[in-house]
């Protein structure tokens, strides 16, 4: 099974935990693209969606789903979005989309998180792939500095804005053994948004797409 279709079939998959009248959040990425291709199979289940980034919210519109503002809806049922890298421990990378920001603020309001992911983004340890870190532009020098002092080598991801007019560095050469103490960490660098790091409020389940279906990680 390809790729593609690994992810497909566990976009699919994660329908069966949508209930009716569920207000979704809806995350960002190449995953997320084939979920948000099989909801339109589902929407009468659906009350209203909240996405994480401006491209979600064109794709969600373009199957005929409503769109809101987190303002407007307060908390969310459910947050369904994929993974860059996850554990056995639910401990997920995330932000290779540049979304990482709005992802934690959705997946922070809302009562369950679902990862969808492919069995190649399964890990024992994170760190493999690079860790984005969101930062104002103005501290992207200062913060690069100090991620350096810290052991990684961040790399700018030039000619990239986030939805919210911020900058991307890509953190290199990390061996994440405690996600939620780094994770912590790294947010008290002055200047620093957020990082990709989803541990101090992990996913609630993992299921995974693989040759021999999906498997499921509670």
């Amino acid at each position: 099974m390809s790729p593609d279709e690994k992810k497909r079939s566990v976009a699919h998959a994660a329908l069966e935990h949508i209930e009716s009248g569920t207000v979704l959040g809806v995350g960002t990425g190449t995953t997320t693209n084939f979920f948000i291709e099989a909801l339109g199979t589902i929407k009468s289940r659906i009350e209203v969606t909240v996405a994480s980034s401006l491209a979600s919210a064109a794709l969600l519109a373009e199957v005929g789903l409503p769109v809101k503002d987190l303002n407007e809806v307060g908390s969310i049922d459910l947050y369904v979005d994929g993974a860059d890298e996850a554990t056995k421990h639910l401990h997920l990378t995330k932000g290779g989309g540049g979304a990482l920001t709005r992802e934690k603020i959705l997946a922070s309001a809302s009562r369950r998180f679902i990862c969808i992911a492919d069995d190649s983004k399964l890990v024992g340890t994170l760190g493999g792939f690079p860790l984005p870190v969101e930062v104002i532009p103005m501290a992207r020098s200062l913060v690069a500095r100090t991620l350096f002092s810290l052991g990684g080598k961040p790399i700018w991801r030039e000619e990239f804005l986030t939805d919210n007019g911020n900058e991307i560095l890509d953190v290199h050469n990390l061996d994440i053994v405690k996600p939620p103490q780094m994770e912590s960490s790294l947010n008290q660098i002055p200047g620093v948004v957020t990082n990709g790091l989803f541990a101090l409020r992990p996913a609630d389940a993992l299921l995974l797409g693989g040759d021999n279906g999906t498997k499921y990680l509670e």
